[in-house]
C-alpha cells in the first residue's frame, strides 16, 4: 500500500510502534542507518514487536542509497515541520514513500530544500516543536489510506 521510511530513527519504542502500524496497514517499512538502537533491542520488542519476522522490511546503508533506489518515477514525500504545505493537501496514491527524519534533528536542510514541492507538515499550534514520531507517521498513513479509501482515481 505505502512505503514508510524511517530516517536515522533513535528511539525504540518508536520505531517498534511504527513497525506495527506498517504490519497492520500493509505498508513496507524502511529502515535507513544508522539506527540508534540494535534491532534486537528490548525496548523495541517491548513496544509489541514480537511478531517483528512479520514486518515487510527493507534496510538501507543510508539516505543516499535510499535515494538512488527510488528515485522518479515513484513518489517521495518528506515530512517536516519545515513546510507551509500540509498533508492534507497531497493526493496520495499506492506505493507513494512517506519519509519521516530522526526524533532529533529530521530530515536533513538540503534535503529538504531540494525537493521543496513535496515536503509535507502535519499543522501545529504556536510553540509546539515536533509530535512523536509514531504519532507522526500514523496521521499522514492514516491520511493515505484515507483518500485511496474514499477517493480512489
Amino acid at each position: 500500500m505505502f512505503n514508510v521510511v524511517l530516517v536515522e530513527p533513535e528511539i525504540p519504542p518508536n520505531t517498534g510502534n511504527v513497525a506495527r502500524l506498517c504490519l497492520a496497514t500493509g505498508s513496507r517499512l524502511h529502515l535507513v542507518e544508522p539506527l540508534g538502537f540494535s534491532i534486537n533491542d528490548r525496548q523495541l520488542r517491548r513496544a509489541g514487536m514480537d511478531y517483528w519476522d512479520q514486518v515487510d522490511l527493507m534496510y538501507w546503508k543510508n539516505l543516499a542509497e535510499f535515494e538512488h533506489a527510488t528515485c522518479s518515477p515513484v513518489r517521495r514525500f518528506w515530512l517536516t515541520t519545515k513546510s507551509g504545505q500540509n498533508y492534507w493537501d497531497a493526493k496520495f496514491r499506492q506505493g507513494d514513500y512517506l519519509v519521516f527524519g530522526r526524533e532529533t534533528k529530521g530530515l536533513p536542510e538540503s534535503l529538504l530544500l531540494s525537493d521543496r514541492e513535496n515536503c509535507l507538515t502535519i499543522p501545529m499550534t504556536c510553540g509546539a516543536r515536533s509530535l512523536n514520531l509514531a504519532t507522526a507517521v500514523a496521521i499522514v498513513l492514516f491520511e493515505g489510506i484515507r483518500q485511496l479509501h474514499f477517493h480512489r482515481e
